[in-house]
């Protein structure tokens, strides 16, 4: 990958990603967190009927299975709503380049002074 000397702020959001930049962690909390409230419901049902917890084990079932469509229904509408945001900052960068110059790159080198222990 080429490394350039400058840096612009447009650049951060148009490269071209090949790859989900998303922990796995982040894929999959949605829907895990939508099946286990399914699963607790189905549980918090039993439990107000004063029922066995693992009774009517179809019950489970069918709420985490109606539960991790819904959580991935909602990262999708997470995904979209982060997109238009960066959609927005696209657009207002692209029609203000004056508020974002191109910045030079420092290098670590420049930045770090001579290190003086204090005894």
């Amino acid at each position: 990958m080429e490394n350039p000397s400058t840096h612009s702020d447009l650049e951060l959001f148009t490269r071209e990603l090949t790859w989900d930049t998303r922990t796995t962690i982040n894929r999959l909390f949605s829907p895990t967190f939508f099946g286990a409230m399914g699963f607790g419901m189905a549980l918090a049902m039993n439990y107000f009927q004063r029922r066995p917890m693992m009774s009517g084990i179809q019950r489970h079932i069918a709420l985490v299975a109606i539960g991790v469509p819904i959580g991935m229904y909602a990262d999708r509408l997470n995904e979209n709503r982060l997109a238009r945001r960066d959609a927005i900052l696209i657009h207002y960068i692209r029609n203000h380049p004056e508020d974002f110059p191109v910045t030079e790159r420092v290098k670590y080198k420049d930045v770090l002074d001579k290190w003086l222990p204090r005894r």
